[in-house]
């Protein structure tokens, strides 16, 4: 099974690469499955029904998410009508909109878990232990499929790390997401778990994680609270491409994707 993971979609500019992108990636390297974090979609902070519908439309199989989840309040009767859609992190509170976990099915009938977890580091909510959680839930997920993705959504590389060999032989890909910087170390794990601390982003690149780089300049230096903006110029889909062996769940490779989009 060959699953395609996109790394955080920001804004207009994410999406229009998504939409791009996709169907030719899909037939160039015959793809099953596409996850992709769409915590950013509309307007660089949240989601909305429509950026989900739009990322979903360019045959996008799931939308995870992150810190962001509800930073637009709007999705979340969206969110709770499609549960198989759109994950929110697992570890939240008990009584959270939405679910954390879902399985994805092929056409041919092959299955992929996908699990969605947020760090604590750094991360301001008191959250449930993404270790614990994650764990537990992967031992639910594993009782329907042995291939199972894993976004973990985490602001320092120690802990998407920790997750990753924690989670390693148990699980299919641990991919860490939230920075929105793709990182050059994928790799198989000892017990056959693919892992990247972060997939990176498809939005504009030549910003600061997808903002326009003098308002993210400006609130660094002054520290007054400025709204931030999506930018616009050069624009990237970032994310990894994951070869697993449907019998085993264990990964047989783990590929970086980095497309610049035409006329941007």
């Amino acid at each position: 099974m060959k699953v395609l993971f996109l790394g955080d979609v920001v804004g207009k500019p994410g999406i229009a690469a998504v939409r791009h992108f996709v169907p030719k990636l899909i037939a160039r390297h015959d793809v099953d499955l596409v996850v992709a974090n769409g915590e950013n979609s509309e307007g660089g902070a949240g989601l909305s029904a429509e950026s989900c519908e739009a990322l979903l439309s360019a045959e996008v199989n799931l939308l995870t998410s992150g810190n962001h989840a509800w930073t637009k309040r709007q999705i979340i009767p969206w969110m709770e009508a499609h549960p198989d859609l759109l994950l929110r992190p697992a570890n939240y509170p008990k009584g959270a909109p939405g679910r954390g976990h879902a399985v994805l099915q092929t056409p041919g009938g092959r299955k992929l878990g996908v699990l969605n977890l947020e760090g604590r580091a750094f991360m301001v909510r008191n959250l449930d232990c993404p270790f614990t959680v994650g764990a537990a839930l992967v031992e639910e997920l594993r009782k329907q499929t042995p291939c199972i993705l894993v976004d973990v959504h985490c602001e320092t590389t120690s802990e998407k790390q920790a997750l990753g060999h924690w989670l390693d032989g148990k699980v299919s890909a641990v991919v860490g997401t939230h920075t929105h910087v793709q990182t050059a170390d994928e790799r198989i794990l000892p017990g056959g778990t693919a892992f990247i601390t972060d997939a990176g982003m498809c939005g504009p690149l030549d910003s600061v994680i997808g903002v326009k780089k003098e308002l993210a300049v400006q609130r660094f230096v002054t520290q007054l609270p400025l709204q931030y903006e999506t930018a616009k110029g050069l624009v990237y889909l970032q994310g990894v491409l994951v070869d697993l062996d449907d019998e085993t769940g264990k990964a047989r490779s783990i590929v970086r994707v980095r497309e610049h989009l035409p006329g941007t």
